[in-house]
Formats: C-alpha cells, structure tokens, sequence
C-alpha cells in the first residue's frame, strides 16, 4: 500500500572490518541467509493483508499494521542481490531477458488468477476490493506500468500486490547504468554516497510535509522507492569491495522493532515529526540486517536464515508473494470478515497460511522455475552462437 510517512532519524553503531582486495568476492556466490531473509518480508506482508480478515490482539497490531514495510526490505534486497551477482562481461540486454525471465512469466500467471476475485461485469460490485471491469486498466497491468499512477483503481489494479513489479521494473532499467558508476568507488565513498541518498530520501520527505499539495506529493511509487534500492546496490559495491559489517543480525533487527513499537505507542506522540521518516529508518535498518546476514554468511556462520527450509520458503517467497492476497480476498469473500478471539485469529490465519505456501510452492515448481530456466535457457543459447560466430570471424 502507499505510505508517504514514517519517522526521524536514529544513529545506529556499527563496526565493521575491511578485507584485502585479494579477498573480493566476485559476486557469483550465492548468499543463501539472503534468500530466507526475503520469506519473512513476505510473511510480513501476507499479516498486513490479513487484518483485512481477522482481527489481531492489541499487543500485535504494531508490527502486523507495518507488515507492508516487507516491499521495503524487498527493494533494498534486490539492489544488493543484483549488484553482489553483476559481472562486467553480461551483455545489457542479456540482463534485461533475465530479469523479465525471472518475474513476468508468473506475474502474468497471477494476474489471471486475481481477475476473477478483484473484477466484476457489475457496474457496481458489492464487495469493497472488486471493481468494474475495465480492459484498458488491465493492460497496465499486463504492461507492468501500473505503479507509475497514483490513483488506487490504477495503482492497485489487476493483481493489487503486483504494482511493486513496477518499482522493480524500474530498477531494473536503471541497474546497468548505475552500478557502472558505482564501480568508480571505493567501499567508503560507496557506503558516503549510501549515506548522502538516504539524506536525500528524509529531506524529499520532509519537503511533501512541509508542502503536502507541491508537486513533490505527487511522485510516483517507483521514483519514491528509488533510494532503498540505489543503497542496497552501494552497499552491495562495498561489500564487493572488500568492506563488512560483523554485528549481530539480531541488533539492527531489534532496532527496527523498537523503532516500530515507538512509533505506534500514544505516549510517544511528542516524537510525531520524528516518525514522519520511518520509511528512511527503516531503509537503512533493512540494510544493515543484509550487511550483517551476508557478514555471517562470508564468515562461515550462515544461520538459522540459511537453513534449507528458510531457503525454501525464500525460494518460493516471489510467488507466494504474489498469490496470498488473491486468496485472503477470495476467502473473505466466501465466509466473511472474522472477528472473534486470538485463537479464531490463529486458526484462520494459519489455514490461510498453508493455502498460500502450498499455491506458492506448486507455483514456484512447475510454473516459475520451468518457465524461467527455458527463457534463460533460449538466451544462453543465443549468446553461445553469437560468441561463437565473432571467434570464428576473428581468426
């Protein structure tokens, strides 16, 4: 969902090692505490969507109400994934069919599926969620353009979590471009340069509050989320560089809690301006909990978030990702709104939960990855011949 406002700054410390440039990693080995990481930023989105069904405690309200800050955590992730994978000798366009190879084929899959539960002939539907069908809307959709509009009916058509494709979609345009100048700095002036955008991020926020009708209120998702991207890919260069960040994951992941907690406590209400800049916090707490699973894991002590289950459920976190909300709206719209005790809460939460991890994996196995191996596949292939035909023409 959109939010323009979060909450001011906190100073985290952290210490952090440099290594040899003999160490650099070339970026090719594949950062498994990473990939579960990304389930739990999923999960917390599937319990944002999931108020819309039952209702949770008081004591839990705080962190579900801020699930949807796991497309935070997403955005950053895919900066730093992208950049620690990149290798100089990919062909542009060889990066740009990977990326569409990696995430339309299933966005279009789960489009279909969303239609019949967020669409209807009816002029006027009577559920909330459903809207008249409109076949122009839908081609935004189809387009993956949808998030560069800010009225709900738009931003939010086809498949209403899909409008984060195009915020990713967008990064992916720019990818090329930026990490080629990013690979001018060193680890410090990558990680200065992370600094000096996050600073950019509060003072644009701090601009749409002091002039909420200013034009600056009307950037697009896409141009919004920019910068937890841009210091993802920073802080990927620098660890590429050689630089590390060896605190406990637990510690930046602690503070993002507190910080949430406060931000949700009336008693704190004096700090109001201050929370106006959660987006940015969070941006850089999401950072330093990636800087410090992927220390970990270069260091030989992955965790509990690389563990072959967590992987799994990272693996399958794209699809689950994009599918639980069509299903908690299709459920809703069966038996209802259900508003009874914690353990009613539970119950279906946890029915709704196993639906959606068992969709995501059928998903993932004989949808996404099949499809996204053969594309891959076909491009390879392309490029092989290519390769080859130059050698032949140079001998």
């Amino acid at each position: 969902m959109r939010q323009r406002d979060g909450s001011a700054s906190r100073r985290v410390a952290v210490c952090s090692a440099s290594v040899s440039s003999s160490a650099l990693s070339s970026g090719a080995r594949r950062l498994d505490s990473l990939t579960g990481l990304r389930w739990w930023a999923a999960f917390g989105v599937f319990l944002f969507h999931m108020r819309n069904m039952v209702t949770f405690p008081p004591e839990l309200q705080w962190i579900v109400a801020n699930g949807h800050l796991g497309v935070t955590f997403f955005f950053v992730l895919s900066g730093f994934v992208l950049t620690w994978s990149w290798k100089r000798n990919t062909p542009v366009r060889a990066f740009y069919w990977r990326r569409f190879a990696r995430i339309y084929p299933l966005h279009l899959i789960a489009l279909v599926l969303a239609v019949p539960v967020f669409y209807s002939i009816s002029a006027r539907p009577e559920d909330w969620w459903v809207k008249p069908l409109d076949w122009s809307v839908l081609g935004l959709s189809v387009l993956v353009i949808q998030g560069w509009w800010l009225a709900p009916s738009i931003l939010f058509s086809g498949n209403p979590a899909a409008w984060t494709l195009t915020v990713e979609a967008f990064f992916y345009a720019l990818h090329p471009a930026i990490v080629r100048v990013a690979g001018r700095l060193s680890a410090r002036r990558a990680l200065v340069v992370a600094g000096g955008v996050l600073l950019l991020a509060a003072m644009l926020r701090l601009g749409i509050a002091v002039w909420p009708d200013g034009p600056l209120a009307h950037l697009p998702e896409p141009i919004m989320h920019l910068p937890s991207f841009i210091v993802g890919l920073l802080l990927a260069w620098a660890y590429r560089e050689g630089w590390r960040l060896r605190v406990p994951v637990a510690l930046p992941a602690f503070a993002m809690g507190i910080w949430l907690l406060l931000a949700a406590l009336p008693a704190a209400s004096a700090l109001r301006a201050a929370f106006a800049f959660t987006p940015e916090i969070v941006t850089a707490l999401c950072a330093l909990v990636i800087a410090a699973s992927a220390s970990r894991e270069l260091d030989g002590r992955p965790g509990l978030n690389a563990s072959r289950p967590l992987v799994a459920l990272g693996e399958w976190s794209f699809a689950f990702y994009l599918v639980h909300a069509t299903l908690v709206y299709t459920a809703i719209s069966v038996v209802g709104t259900q508003q009874g005790s914690a353990a009613h809460t539970v119950m279906w939460s946890a029915m709704l939960l196993a639906v959606a991890l068992v969709s995501s994996w059928l998903l993932h196995r004989f949808i996404e990855r099949p499809l996204e191996r053969r594309l891959r596949g076909w491009q390879d292939l392309r490029l092989s011949a290519e390769s080859g035909g130059k050698a032949k023409a140079s001998r």
